[in-house]
């Protein structure tokens, strides 16, 4: 090998070397910043889409977020961001573990949207949620 071929395959090597190590250090970071879009609206108990809510474990859809309720107590709900962090997929609830399951990746959150398992780096977004009689506030 002369000179040229030398320096040229080195540059190449390099590189490839940058390259490669800076897909692996965005896969690598973390951010502590919790994820999800502005909402500020209500749903009403009363109604059947909502019904669930009433019970312990109750769980639904609404506006991009996931309500749950989480104890009996007046201000017993929570609300996340129902889009995972890692690709943007819908979060389910799941009442037997209490944990908000990606369905696509495996990734894992707690109630407050940490990150508890799977690819995710990010939390999901937790919303206030305020109760006045049979009209849930939620608002982040």
């Amino acid at each position: 090998m002369n000179r040229k071929e030398f320096f040229r395959t080195s540059a190449l090597v390099l590189a490839a070397a940058a390259v490669g190590s800076s897909f692996l250090e965005s896969c690598a970071k973390t951010s502590t910043t919790p994820q999800g879009p502005s909402v500020n609206f209500t749903v009403d108990l009363s109604q059947a889409a909502f019904k669930a809510l009433n019970s312990m474990g109750g769980y639904a859809y609404s506006n991009g977020v996931v309500i749950t309720r989480i104890s009996t107590a007046t201000d017993g709900f929570i609300a996340l961001s129902q889009t995972c962090t890692h690709q943007g997929c819908t979060i389910a609830y799941q009442a037997t573990s209490m944990i908000f399951v990606c369905p696509c990746h495996g990734g894992t959150y707690d109630a407050n949207g940490n990150v508890t398992g799977g690819p995710p780096t990010s939390p999901v977004k937790k919303y206030a949620v305020t109760r006045s009689g049979n009209i849930l506030t939620i608002k982040g």
